[in-house]
């Protein structure tokens, strides 16, 4: 996936194209013992276990091998935009300590971090321009959300790995990539209703959702290569079906983001489609696709539209 005659980018250049992931420490380390202590036996339990363990390396967490491969695409030659990811989390400067050796002995290029004891962590988003915010904490992606971040709660998830080298991307379509219009008019007044107002507005982009802006910067860093031998692969996978795809894809198209496969799966569970994808993260707003999804693959609950109250 490298091309012959180029040199690795700089790392510091080109920052207005920079990706910028925003990470907790529990979305990406396994933090669930100490924080099941946290939740029994309050703040001062937790900081003693941390002080005394750690040495001990932490296992990764569910996104783990999505932040590993982000950060493997800096070492790709070429002018590829940089990647950075943020860590933000909720332990103090003397708890995290043990995060920061993990993150040292796995190798992952994080330098930058904001630990708040226990205070919100969804004000230093802004300031450090993250694209997307990945948190197990569900009130600090509510209020990443409402500030205009694209953000997902990571949960639980026993789903193995990917094998593959290529980053791979899924994403719903109502209320993640697009606004919720559509999915209000398909609750409010059924589906045959649903179908006649997507035919009737075909021809009219749809509203935008929290995730276009990441998606665009993934776009960018997609442009840097050639379709046919790109380290990014990204996917739609929707419960829309004819004829409400026509709206989705002359939207995408008048963006000028490129989406590589889109399923159209017409109210189909999407776990099975996401496995046979490799999909390592999906984003979908609806709890239930979720439920089904993160059997399969990494999983992250968008808190937006009609499906979340």
């Amino acid at each position: 996936m490298t091309r012959e005659g180029k040199t690795a980018h700089d790392p510091k250049a080109a920052t207005d194209n920079r990706l910028v992931v925003a990470i907790s420490s529990r979305a990406l380390f396994d933090l669930g013992d100490s924080h099941d202590l946290f939740e029994r036996n309050g703040l001062d339990a937790y900081r003693a276990f941390q002080i005394e363990h750690e040495n001990e390396i932490l296992k990764p967490g569910v996104a783990f091998p999505l932040v590993q491969k982000l950060l493997g695409l800096n070492r790709l030659a070429g002018d590829v935009p940089p990647v950075e990811v943020i860590l933000l989390s909720r332990n103090s400067g003397d708890t995290g300590l043990r995060i920061f050796n993990a993150i040292q002995h796995y190798g992952l290029e994080i330098s930058r971090a904001a630990f708040t004891s226990g205070a919100p962590t969804s004000d230093y988003i802004a300031p450090f321009k993250a694209d997307l915010f990945l948190s197990a904490n569900a009130e600090d992606v509510g209020r990443a959300l409402l500030a205009g971040v694209a953000a997902a709660t990571i949960l639980p998830s026993t789903a193995p790995p990917r094998a593959s080298e290529q980053l791979r991307i899924a994403f719903d379509g109502d209320a993640v990539i697009f606004g919720d219009e559509g999915e209000r008019v398909s609750r409010e007044e059924g589906l045959e209703a649903f179908h006649r107002s997507e035919t009737k507005l075909a021809d009219e982009p749809l509203s935008v959702g929290p995730f276009r802006g990441f998606l665009t910067a993934v776009h960018r860093l997609q442009a840097a290569f050639p379709a046919e031998n790109s380290p990014i692969r990204t996917a739609l996978v929707t419960a829309r079906s004819a004829p409400a795809h026509k709206r989705v894809i002359l939207t995408l198209r008048r963006w000028g983001v490129r989406i590589d496969e889109a399923l159209f799966l017409g109210g189909r569970d999407k776990g099975p489609f996401l496995d046979a994808f490799g999909a390592d993260i999906f984003f979908d707003d609806s709890p239930s696709n979720v439920e089904s999804a993160r059997k399969h693959v990494a999983t992250g609950h968008v808190p937006h539209g009609v499906s979340n109250g």
